[in-house]
């Protein structure tokens, strides 16, 4: 499934892929939509409508991940928002061993998220994730989605690697899609991103997996040493 030998980098989505994307559905599906009805005095089910009109409308861009506009757009602090529910942040089962299994073999691991800078670093207060891996890039530093074929190369300039010896994890089909047509040899999809839903179907044409314990036991193998001399 994925040819670890030939790897030098590893990049990795964050919500959905190493973090439990539940955090992110409650809140986009559940809390926000109740927060709003509060504000504007609306009934729940048109409060919920009203809002993913709007987001859906944004899907694909970076506006779409970015809790700037939607604090400005909504008239609402969506990162106090998002910090009412921050117990409900935690890892997806197996991510601590594998980015360990990482270390070990001396793959560099860089999480590549869509994420704002501002919930990214709640989440990391809550995760420590980021003792766990070698660099962290949000696509905000960029000004363009990972769903954009031109953010991979202008990701050169934060994280350089080689296409041909990267692989990428994303619990996102577009983005695998999106980094594949950038050339990047290997990519891997993440089929349960969410602890609270079912599992979906695979990518015809992308490798999946549903937990990282299916593709640890292929990582057993340790990196040589340089030679001294």
């Amino acid at each position: 499934m994925i040819n670890w030998a030939s790897l030098e980098t590893v990049f990795l989505d964050m919500d959905g892929t190493l973090l439990d994307l539940h955090f992110d559905n409650h809140f986009w599906l559940e809390h926000l939509p109740k927060r709003y009805a509060e504000q504007y005095s609306l009934p729940a089910d048109e409060a919920r409508e009203q809002l993913l009109n709007m987001i859906m409308a944004e899907k694909g861009t970076l506006n779409f991940y970015c809790t700037d506009y939607w604090s400005n757009r909504l008239a609402m602090d969506i990162n106090r928002l998002k910090s009412e529910l921050g117990d409900r942040i935690g890892y997806r089962p197996h991510v601590a061993g594998f980015l360990k299994t990482l270390k070990q073999t001396g793959l560099q691991s860089v999480i590549i998220t869509n994420c704002h800078p501002d919930p990214l670093a709640l989440k990391l207060q809550r995760t420590g994730l980021d003792g766990l891996v070698d660099g962290i890039v949000s696509s905000h530093q960029l000004g363009k989605p990972k769903e954009d074929t031109t953010f991979w190369q202008d990701l050169q300039q934060l994280a350089p690697y080689k296409a041909a010896s990267t692989l990428m994890v994303d619990d996102s089909f577009p983005v695998l899609e999106s980094a594949r047509s950038a050339g990047i040899s290997q990519c891997l999809g993440i089929l349960a991103p969410d602890s609270q839903q079912d599992a979906r179907a695979s990518h015809p044409a992308i490798p999946c997996v549903r937990h990282f314990d299916e593709v640890m036991p292929t990582m057993h193998r340790q990196r040589p040493l340089p030679s001294a001399g």
